[in-house]
């Protein structure tokens, strides 16, 4: 028979964020291993997975290479200059694919035949990223939800959709049960940048979006909305205002100084203030990482500094509806 006010533990769940990853391939391993190292039961990712650049890799003959990265034309001419080299493309999330001269000059005259090939490359990858979570999490309970970003193509998304992978699940557009007691829901989309990627949508039919999966959810007090873009105005969206007519676009800059604006979503931020979710997980704007309070709902944006190999994330522990504790984190 049980005492009298003895205390019933209180259960808990360990979940570890990071968002933003571009395709860096060191970044990505770090998240992989972030439930271990952190003893967190769920994992989440929160958007724009994929790479940025596919880099052609040109074979000279008699063992040389060469490559144009980030304006410089670096030659190689060993095999282990080659491995160097493909390492610190993975590093930065570029892809890459050695073709011949003649291959290349074909390949540069034709911009859909270029198209088709990053589209590869970067399914490859995620394909790779698929199989590495289900060898280095399969049998360990953690679970990996994964969402696309607004730079992410969907028929490259489409890879984690057809998976039956069941630690790297893909966790958009669904009600996914972070527990026995917290549900999570996920928007990948953004509002328009200067660059016109592939999943923007103008902030009404985000609201849309976002009104059809709140619909989804039985107990709004006890769930997460990981949505990619941040809430206007929130200090987690603040970047350098940018001159769209420029080409690329240019920061707005004011008696010497460069404009700063919140470039986040109004409906992200509307949907926060009237639903007061327990917890907003957000990405988007590298450069904003932080936490801040909405209401009762904490929202955060960890950052990201993927070209450098750097995990940014948030460790947090969650208990019937609310946050217990959460840390920023780097490494």
């Amino acid at each position: 028979m049980p005492l009298f006010g003895k205390k019933v533990a209180e259960k808990t769940t360990r979940m570890f964020y990071a968002t933003d990853v571009h395709g860096s391939e060191r970044t990505y391993r770090k998240f992989l291993n972030a439930g271990k190292f952190y003893d967190a039961q769920v994992l989440v990712m929160g958007g724009d997975i994929i790479g940025k650049l596919a880099i052609p890799i040109i074979r000279e003959g008699s063992g040389h290479y060469r490559a144009t990265l980030q304006g410089n034309t670096e030659h190689m001419d060993s095999e282990d200059g080659l491995k160097a080299l493909t390492e610190r493309l993975g590093l930065l999330g570029f892809y890459h694919k050695i073709m011949t001269e003649e291959e290349f000059r074909a390949l540069a005259a034709d911009q859909a035949a270029v198209d088709a090939l990053f589209h590869t490359l970067a399914r490859q990858r995620l394909e790779a990223w698929i199989e590495l979570a289900d060898t280095r999490l399969g049998g360990t309970g953690i679970r990996s939800y994964v969402t696309g970003g607004n730079d992410d193509y969907p028929s490259v998304l489409e890879v984690m959709k057809t998976s039956a992978s069941k630690t790297f699940i893909d966790c958009e557009g669904v009600v996914v049960n972070l527990d026995d007691d917290h549900t999570m829901i996920s928007v990948g989309n953004s509002t328009p940048t200067p660059w016109k990627t592939p999943r923007e949508v103008p902030d009404e039919e985000l609201a849309r979006i976002i009104d059809g999966m709140v619909a989804k959810v039985s107990d709004l007090h006890r769930c997460v909305f990981n949505f990619h873009d941040p809430p206007a105005d929130s200090t987690l969206d603040t970047c350098p205002e940018l001159d769209w007519s420029t080409d690329p676009p240019t920061p707005v800059v004011k008696a010497g100084q460069i404009v700063m604006h919140g470039a986040g979503s109004k409906s992200v931020r509307k949907a926060v203030e009237t639903h007061q979710p327990m917890l907003g997980l957000h990405g988007h704007i590298h450069e904003s990482s932080g936490a801040v309070k909405i209401g009762r709902t904490l929202c955060i944006n960890p950052g990201s500094e993927y070209g450098e190999g750097i995990l940014r994330g948030a460790l947090l522990t969650i208990s019937s509806g609310e946050i217990k504790a959460y840390q920023l984190t780097s490494g």
